[in-house]
């Protein structure tokens, strides 16, 4: 029989063995599957082709994305479980993460103009277009 005394040092050393050896364990991601986490200091958006953005979290003070997000607002609602999707299709979201990383402030404030002068139902794909075939020098 174990005495008492030998039973708690036993206890003892299970719990130290058992903390150094606590990881904390994440699933894998399946093929095709992808993993929906964000780098610290970033955020995810989608766009409505379902192109995926992991973009910097200072990026929110630019207005364009402000104005995107208020725009998304009112065409989709606030998510709570889903992701945030953007009125936008993934050309558009690549020019306009383009614009604030090179911090062109200018071109910036006539897409802000852009960007709430259309309605992004139909238009999504003409405002592409005009963003597209328009001269822009970055």
């Amino acid at each position: 029989m174990i005495s008492l005394k030998r039973l708690i040092a036993i206890a003892r050393k299970w719990q130290r063995v058992a903390g150094i050896k606590r990881r904390v364990v994440i699933s894998q991601p399946r093929k095709n599957h992808k993993v929906v986490i964000a780098n610290k200091g970033h955020f995810v958006v989608y766009t409505i082709d379902k192109g995926r953005f992991v973009v910097p979290l200072c990026y929110l003070r630019s207005k364009i994305f402000r104005e995107l997000f208020r725009i998304s607002e009112e065409q989709f609602g606030l998510p709570t479980d889903g992701p945030i999707t953007l009125p936008c299709d993934t050309a558009f979201m690549e020019y306009v993460v383009s614009l604030v990383r090179k911090r062109v402030y200018l071109e910036l404030e006539n897409v802000v103009q852009l960007v709430a002068s259309f309605s992004f139902g139909t238009n999504c794909q003409c405002l592409t277009y005009e963003l597209a075939h328009s001269r822009v020098y970055l």
